[in-house]
Parts: structure tokens; sequence; C-alpha cells
């Protein structure tokens, strides 16, 4: 006999978790379907863990520059065993917290795989058995996985996904990143500051083709300062794999040549878990592995919803967690449910010096018809920055030159992943020039720099 609910959702990772809860908190009766761990790859083999041992990093470099603070640290070292432990110690707190959260909203939870089995029917297969649920409404949240390119598989001892990069067994000594996405240049980061010998190849014509031009150009520099090895409008032909060894064929130019690597990690994307869910058999339309849905996530099967990776770019668990918010709340029959705009989701990339953007960038704008009002400020122009030892970075906004609209704003530097949120906000309220120039930034801060890049556009900074 089928268990009835006013909700299903299949998946708990940050799209799904999320929406399970404000669910609950509305009224409804939820259940929440997972097959692997709650918290999704986010909270066990992404954001979460890959934070960690980036921290791990950072500090591991500035312990290298104590003498620049007047302090001393003599023999500085590391214990790898010991650093992937505390990422997966700091990964298991918060998703055994996912499982508290449940209990306190009355969010029941199944462990076990589900798939769609006809209108408002979800079964689901557990160590018992199978059971069948039922509910009006029903969210797939089900994530993504990495893309694995023909001839470039993992095989987990030479080539590593990023699960094989999260504990390695090894610390590389000649490492190759494949994709300089964030999950590519973050890895990269990571082991490059550790010490490894390390080149990324990109297929685009820059590194972080996502981001701004100039933050791009910006970063390259910094990170082949750094000791990186950069390779753009390169392509990885084939990985010829000997005892302890990979050879890689890279075309560059044209021509290929062949370089040596002990490890190389595949950050070359990601695929949609679209498999095993009776979706299309639902009549749902699935494009280049991830479902097709309108601005409020619908997929044109009534009372079916999918959210978060499966539903496409961009791949962030803050944008998954947000349509959550959204789609219960229209489940619950909130009447001032409004969709997310693509231009206010923030990007944000963990490395050494971080990058974070929101909105278009500079060729964006100009490409969509706008005239722009640019402005810029470097960190060796702000007092915070130089006192923290971190006078590398830039600070970049686009305003509509007609109406002072904030259009974008892009990073790079110390902190710019938590200093961004203050142009997000501004860009949710619509903020203008004019509001900006007007606020109060405290002093000394790094956000600052904000307020003198806004400046900049109209002809006004005033310390640089």
């Amino acid at each position: 006999m089928a268990t009835s609910y006013d909700m299903i959702v299949i998946g708990a990772g940050p799209g799904g978790y999320v929406a399970a809860i404000r669910a609950a908190q509305l009224g409804l009766k939820v259940v929440c379907v997972e097959r692997e761990h709650l918290g999704g790859i986010c909270l066990n083999w992404g954001c979460i863990p890959t934070k960690a041992m980036l921290r791990s990093a950072e500090v591991f470099h500035l312990m290298h520059r104590a003498k620049e603070f007047g302090l001393k640290a003599d023999g500085v070292d590391y214990d790898l065993e010991a650093v992937v432990q505390r990422s997966r110690k700091v990964a298991k707190q918060l998703t055994s917290g996912i499982g508290s959260l449940f209990k306190k909203n009355k969010v029941t939870s199944i462990m076990g795989e589900a798939r769609l089995a006809g209108k408002n029917t979800v079964k689901v297969k557990t160590e018992k058995g199978e059971e069948e649920l039922t509910a009006p409404a029903i969210v797939v949240a089900t994530g993504a996985r990495a893309r694995e390119l023909p001839g470039l598989e993992a095989d987990h001892e030479l080539v590593w996904t990023y699960k094989d990069a999260l504990v390695p067994k090894r610390m590389p000594k000649k490492l190759l990143v494949i994709g300089s996405g964030a999950i590519g240049i973050e890895f990269a980061s990571f082991y490059n500051t550790l010490g490894a010998d390390t080149t990324v190849v990109e297929v685009m014509d820059r590194i972080l083709p996502v981001e701004d031009e100039e933050i791009s150009k910006f970063a390259k520099k910094q990170f082949e300062k750094q000791g990186m090895t950069i390779l753009q409008k390169a392509i990885v032909k084939q990985l010829d794999r000997g005892k302890g060894k990979v050879t890689a064929h890279i075309e560059t130019g044209g021509k290929v040549e062949k370089h040596e690597f002990d490890t190389v990690i595949s950050a070359v994307g990601i695929v949609g878990n679209v498999e095993g869910l009776g979706l299309e058999e639902a009549g749902v339309k699935i494009e280049k592995s991830h479902v097709l849905t309108d601005e409020y996530c619908r997929t044109g099967v009534e009372g079916l919803y999918a959210i978060g990776d499966i539903a496409g770019a961009p791949w962030l668990a803050h944008k998954a967690s947000h349509e959550g918010t959204m789609v219960a709340e229209l489940i619950a029959g909130k009447n001032d449910v409004h969709p997310i705009k693509p231009n206010s989701i923030p990007g944000c990339t963990y490395c050494h010096p971080q990058i974070a953007s929101v909105g278009l960038t500079e060729a964006q704008a100009k490409d969509q018809g706008y005239e722009v009002n640019v402005g810029h400020f470097p960190f060796i122009g702000n007092g915070k920055a130089i006192a923290l030892g971190e006078p590398e970075g830039m600070v970049k906004t686009v305003f509509d030159k007609k109406t002072g609209e904030l259009l974008g704003a892009h990073m790079v530097g110390a902190e710019v992943t938590e200093l961004i949120q203050g142009y997000v906000v501004g860009k949710t309220l619509e903020t203008t020039e004019e509001d900006l120039m007007e606020s109060v930034f405290p002093h000394p801060t790094l956000s600052e720099m904000m307020h003198e890049s806004v400046l900049d556009a109209y002809g006004r900074a005033l310390h640089y």
C-alpha cells in the first residue's frame, strides 16, 4: 500500500534538503529520498571538504611567509593524511546536521533509490525491499557527477576524479589538471601550494572562461608567479598510462607534444544524474543530460519539478538551495513567489587568490547593447589589504551608463568570496551607482575597495 505525502523530494543535496525543510515549515507533509548520503555532493565531496583542504593550504602558505609578519616558523611541513582527515571530519559534521534538521522540521527521510512510477507516484528501492510513495508534487533534485571524456577516464590511481583528489593516497609530484573552471583551479591551487609541479590545460583561449577577461588575465599571472604552468587553447588528446606515470599528448597551436606526469586530475565539467529515474517515460524533456524547466523549475509535466544541477547551469549549491525554497513555496500555494534572476547569482572560486563575481562581464554587457561605465580599484591602494600582506588583487564594477544600474561586479584577491555578497544584495535591491556612492563603508576594511571601484566608474576615485 502506498504512503501518501504532500511533496516527495528525490535527492538530499543543497537543493533537495532545503526544498524539503521549507515545505515542511509551510505545513506540508514531506518525504525526502536519498540513495547515498544526506547533503549530496556539496557537503560530502564538493563545496565543504574542498574548502577545508584549501584552508589548510592557505595556512601552510602563510606559515612560509611568517618572517614577513615578524614571526618565526621553522621546519614548516604538512601531513597530507591529517589534512584529509580534517576535511572529512568537517564534511561529516555538516551532513549529520541535516538529519537533525529533518527531525526538527518533521521531514521523513528514506535512504534508497527512487524512480517515477506513474502520475504522482514514486517507487523506492531500500534495503528492506520496495515501497511506494504518492504525492501531488514531486521535486527531482538528483544533482550531477563529473564528466569523463573518452580516453581520459579516471582509473583512480594515476588519473583522478575530484573524489580521488579529496582523499589522495599520495602527494602528486608532477600534476596535470585538465580544465580550468572552479573545480580544476581549486585543486590546482591546493596541490601547487603544497609543492606539486602543477600544469593546467584549458581548451578555451583563457583560464576561468566564465569570468571577466581582466580577472582571468590577472589570475593567470598570479598562478604563474606561484609556479603553475598554464596552457590555454590546448587539448589533451590522449593519456598513455604506464607504471607510476602518465604521458599526456597535449595539442597547442596545431602541434602535439608529449609531457609526463605522475598524476592527472580531470575537471572537464559535469553531467546530470538523469538515468534510472523514469523521467523520459514520464514525459520530461532532457537535453545534454539536463532536465528542461521553466523559470519556476516546472518540467511541463503536471506536479513534477526539477531543481539544482540536474536543471542546468549555473551549477552552484546556493542556486540549488534558492530553487528549492522557491519550489517549496510555489507548491505550498504562496502567492508572492518570484523566479530567481540568473544575473543575481554569485560565483566564487576559492583558489589563491580568490575569485568572485556576479552579473554581466564587461564584454557581455557590451554584447547586450549596453553603454557602460567601468570602474577598477587595486588591492595595493587599500590600507587593510596592505596590512594583511595581501596587496595583489582587483575589484571591477560595470554600470549601465544611461541608468546607473549595477550590471556586474568582478573581483580577484584575498577574501573576495566574502565581499561579493555586498554587490549581490545591491543587485537584488536594484541599486544604482548613486546608492553605492552614498553608502558608508567601514574603515579600515577590504570592502572600501568596492566603494572606490564604484567611484572610479564615474571618475571620482579618492585613493588611487
